[in-house]
């Protein structure tokens, strides 16, 4: 029987460093790192290189066509497991201001939770990370496996060059698994691992038909009015029954496996706590598809944004000149974005000749089967740091780019988030419980800890 007291050790040192650990988030949620407007990227870039090397890592800067990767390694245990944990460093801009508790960048602590941008979404998770880390190499003076971390700075505004970066360094992200802690656990506050994530791609239409506003009683039913054009196109890619009805759409999809569907439907749910939360009085057709079934394994298309005419308060008789719809589309195992693209730009030229399409930001899905043969090993890393089976998600319900691992490396991709549900991400406020913060130390550690223990004298997933 293997003992567990290397691990006990480095949760001993963890749990003897709650306030140091602690303080040195608050020090690093401090630095802003907003990607979309280029603010504090290359400091925060430099800071991280400097900690990392500080822990005993070989660490690095690697520039891409947009904001650089910090990639660190240790890989001194010849045979071992080599896990790439991926996290960002780069946060979302904090507007609205106006609706924070606390300025976003001054982090405080209320309530049991830290406050501030980025303290949930990425640097508190991926921070988790390093500290597990840095605590075997306290302890032990060594880790149990073999550690590439890689911190991207361009995963808020889309990772736009994750795909080439990965590509081109295949030789030093050599690896037996990916690992991302990023997002929040399930809404019912229990652990879990998900097992890939849906792709995306956005989209806008733009129609213009006369030169400029009109009157609507003197040209109304004459000129044709670019809301209704767009309307009705829209009507045409899905319908009342939540169909989407673009040619092509659904061929590629790769459907669930028995363990994927097994998985589900042990997954909590409260849909009436759900639809009170939210003041929903149905969900979205169709009705009897389930709950799961639609976030892990259909695509989805969504109106983001409807702009045109006159919005302003009373009445305006105008009939419009231009309108522009903004669109995205989830993705499933085993759909291509840029075929996708394709389909819609042609159904839009089928229907509405006059509309312009112009396709903008994608992502690929991925997906790990849920019977790796690495589950078993993260299984026991969250039993033994928190003391609960995490749930089984075969698919995360947003976008990561997971799929350069998966479709690019050809390794297996896990998330496995350690924020709270309602941490706020991408919102004002948004917050880290400082014992998910803690238990995601914790969870780390054993991450590597089992990870160590496993014999690869097969390289299968």
């Amino acid at each position: 029987m293997i003992s567990s007291e290397p691990l006990n050790a480095v949760f001993e040192h963890i749990d003897n460093n709650r306030t140091n650990f602690l303080d040195r988030l608050i020090d690093y949620v401090r630095h802003p790192s907003i990607s979309a407007e280029n603010v504090g990227i290359a400091e925060v870039g430099a800071l991280l290189v400097e900690m990392l090397t500080g822990i005993g890592l070989e660490t690095r800067m690697v520039s891409t066509e947009g904001h650089p990767m910090v990639v660190a390694r240790w890989e001194k245990a010849p045979g071992k497991t080599t896990v790439l944990l991926y996290g960002h460093y780069d946060v979302q801009p904090p507007d609205p201001i106006e609706k924070w508790l606390s300025p976003p960048f001054e982090p405080i602590i209320r309530d049991g939770r830290l406050f501030a941008r980025g303290a949930g979404d990425n640097k508190g998770q991926h921070f988790a990370q390093i500290l597990a880390i840095e605590s075997h190499l306290k302890v032990h003076g060594a880790l149990p496996c073999n550690v590439i971390l890689l911190l991207e700075g361009e995963e808020e505004i889309g990772s736009p060059h994750i795909a080439d970066f990965v590509r081109t360094n295949r030789d030093i992200l050599k690896a037996d698994l990916a690992v991302t802690a990023d997002g929040p656990r399930h809404a019912s506050g229990a652990p879990m691992i998900k097992f890939g994530s849906r792709g995306e791609l956005s989209f806008e239409l733009r129609c213009r038909h006369a030169s400029r506003d009109l009157h609507s009683g003197n040209f109304g039913g004459v000129v044709p009015n670019p809301i209704w054009t767009l309307v009705h196109l829209l009507s045409t890619m899905k319908n009342p029954h939540g169909e989407i009805t673009i040619d092509g759409f659904h061929d590629d999809i790769e459907p669930p496996s028995k363990e994927d569907l097994a998985a589900v439907e042990r997954l909590p749910l409260d849909i009436a706590a759900l639809m009170r939360d939210l003041d929903l009085a149905r969900l979205d057709a169709p009705e009897e598809r389930a709950f799961y079934e639609r976030l892990c394994f259909r695509p989805t298309l969504t109106i983001n944004g409807f702009q045109g005419g006159y919005g302003g308060p009373g009445s305006k008789t105008v009939l419009p000149s231009e309108a522009v719809v903004k669109c995205d589309i989830r993705l499933v195992e085993a759909q291509d974005p840029q075929d996708i693209l394709r389909k819609v730009a042609a159904h839009v030229e089928k229907h509405a000749f006059d509309v312009e399409f112009v396709a903008q930001g994608s992502m690929y899905p991925s997906k790990t089967p849920v019977a790796s043969r690495f589950t078993a090993p993260l299984r026991r890393a969250f039993v033994a740091a928190q003391g609960e089976e995490p749930l089984l998600v075969p698919a995360g319900f947003g976008s990561l780019p997971c799929y350069v691992f998966t479709k690019i490396l050809g390794i297996p991709a896990f998330q496995t988030p350690y924020a709270n549900p309602d941490e706020a991400n991408h919102a004002p406020n948004e917050n880290l419980t400082l014992d998910c913060f803690h238990s995601g130390i914790r969870t780390g550690a054993a991450l590597l800890y089992e990870l160590g223990l496993l014999q690869l004298s097969k390289r299968e997933a």
